[in-house]
């Protein structure tokens, strides 16, 4: 009986080691394949930027009018900044719509400070699907300034007041601590431009602020935060955009566009029922839901990523508010693909169907889940004997020196193409946190995304608090 019992431990051990190591192939070509189309693709684009004349895209009559909307929901620290810099952005017509969501802070009162509001006479309007509007305030020397003072409901709650107050063809969605780059708009607009009919959206690379000087919302020196955390999620961030998002872009596969910088086209997205309350991750669930709409409609269109635009952001640089941040993420990746679980394979949804929901499902959210359990059984089997050193020679080098490769792949896509971080010495630490990346911080990640995984399970909804430092000349 014990000799049964233990055979068919091993048995298992040596299966889902087996497994482990599969994904981890598939996985990791699955990975290269989208990080050389984001090669290729980025090369295109650098090769139109070099061509194409800056000043007829800038004095275009042609751009559509945008509303910059910002939820804001206790950012008193940041926020002076983050509105600054959106107002001081080149394009020819734009508003900011600050949504104040009940913050419990001075966010209101800085504001008001700063900008020299007034409230609006007029009735607020109610309407507006959300919770209760307090009142709506201009900004006495800026027209292009309003504030919206509500109830707390919640980002896509906030999102919703913004988008259904504007008048404005597009709307960019963005995070209130935040510092858009002022040529940023022009850029993330352009496929607008280019393709009117079929663009539906599209998103700009975020980068992490924290490190960087910001003085009255302009970023005066590009620096790599020294902090460790902190540099670690730069890399993360670098990959993601620079490597996945062209990458998946390229292949029409883009599932989200970041909350923190998103252009919509606006009466398409009062047509699909605006943003959900319900679900956490309102940004991917909106993009999912217009792939949804489009193709049941039988319409051509493109969601786009562009490398160009950038977004400055601050990254929590505590690791308890970090894993908070990312259990939330997973959670609504989660939550989005069950909500949309019927399109996942089915060709009616073209790509969309058949490659980036797959994807997302077996690589974005269970291949986290896979990779954490392969940390423990893998060195457990090889420790039994089970499996051999070659075996597990194998599993190293799949899932920390081939991580580690594609980390540095990104890396050498910011040297070649828009070098936001000129110090040579910042380059040799991104290499170096390339190799910190796969070898501790994406271990250390497998934990918390289980975690997340967990509370998905047991229908945990909170977002949790996120604290912030405030941008300043100090925040290295």
């Amino acid at each position: 009986m014990i000799q049964a019992l233990e055979s068919i431990g091993v048995t298992a051990l040596l299966g889902f080691s087996v497994i482990v190591l599969a994904y981890f192939v598939v996985a990791n070509a699955v990975y290269t394949v989208v990080h050389l189309f984001a090669l290729v693709e980025l090369r295109r684009l650098l090769s139109e930027r070099t061509f194409r004349s800056v000043y007829q895209r800038f004095g275009s009559p042609f751009l559509p009018g945008v509303a910059i909307i910002v939820p804001a929901y206790n950012e008193a620290p940041t926020i002076v900044s983050s509105v600054r810099s959106f107002l001081d952005l080149v394009y020819p017509d734009y508003e900011v719509i600050v949504i104040n969501d009940g913050s419990s802070d001075s966010t209101l009162e800085k504001l008001v400070e700063e900008f020299d509001l007034e409230a609006v006479p007029a009735d607020p309007p109610w309407e507006l699907p959300c919770e209760p509007v307090h009142a709506v305030y201009r900004a006495r020397q800026n027209e292009k300034l309003t504030v919206i003072d509500k109830e707390n409901g919640g980002k896509a709650d906030a999102l919703n007041a913004g988008v259904y107050f504007t008048e404005k063809q597009l709307f960019c969605a963005v995070d209130a601590d935040s510092i858009i780059e002022r040529e940023a708009l022009l850029s993330v607009a352009q496929p607008f431009l280019e393709d009117p009919e079929r663009t539906v959206a599209t998103g700009g690379v975020v980068r992490v602020a924290n490190g960087c000087t910001i003085s009255r919302g302009i970023v005066k020196d590009v620096r790599l935060s020294r902090k460790p955390l902190v540099g670690l999620q730069t890399m993360e961030y670098m990959r993601a955009f620079l490597s996945g998002r062209i990458g998946l872009s390229s292949l029409r596969s883009l599932l989200i566009i970041s909350g923190a910088f998103g252009l919509f086209d606006t009466r398409l997205v009062r047509e699909v029922g605006g943003y959900r309350s319900e679900t956490i991750t309102e940004d991917m669930e909106l993009v999912v839901r217009l792939h949804r709409h489009l193709n049941e409609q039988g319409k051509e269109y493109r969601v786009e990523f562009v490398p160009e635009p950038v977004i400055w952001t601050e990254v929590p640089a505590d690791r308890t508010v970090l894993s908070r941040q990312r259990r939330r993420w997973h959670r609504g990746l989660f939550q989005t693909l069950t909500e949309h679980r019927d399109m996942i394979g089915n060709p009616r949804y073209g790509v969309t169907g058949i490659f980036a929901l797959p994807f997302f499902v077996f690589v974005e959210a269970l291949g986290p889940l896979i990779e954490g359990a392969g940390y423990v059984i893998v060195p457990l089997s090889f420790l039994l004997g089970i499996v051999d050193g070659w075996f597990f020679i194998a599993f190293l080098l799949l899932a920390i020196a081939l991580g580690t490769f594609l980390s540095w792949l990104s890396v050498l896509s910011e040297v070649v193409s828009f070098r936001r971080y000129e110090r040579p010495q910042d380059i040799a630490l991104l290499l170096v946190y390339g190799i910190g990346e796969n070898l501790v911080y994406r271990q250390w990640r497998t934990i918390v995304l289980w975690r997340g995984f967990i509370e998905f399970l047991r229908g945990v909804e909170s977002w949790g608090s996120m604290e912030r430092a405030g941008f300043g000349d100090d925040e290295a």
